[in-house]
């Protein structure tokens, strides 16, 4: 699945991902590939991110949004 991470200043990361790992408002929740169409606020807290390689990747968020369908995923972080 296609995953972007996003700041008001610049576009952190774009590629494919195996799962990820998100700090939700109501805690923490992973979206993998065909997840269920989801629109989510996020806290302060760690985006995991596993790559195609299983490389693993930490984003650290002070908040924000994620929208995930047809296994894009957008994160709008602050």
């Amino acid at each position: 699945m296609l995953l972007e991470l996003i700041t008001p200043e610049k576009k952190v990361f774009q590629g494919e991902v195996n799962s990820v790992q998100l700090p939700g408002t109501n805690g923490k929740f992973e979206v993998l590939n065909n997840h269920a169409p989801i629109i989510s606020t996020l806290t302060k807290g760690h985006v995991r991110v596993i790559d195609s390689n299983n490389k693993t990747e930490l984003f650290e968020i002070n908040g924000g949004v994620i929208e995930m369908q047809n296994n894009k995923i957008i994160i709008l972080a602050d």
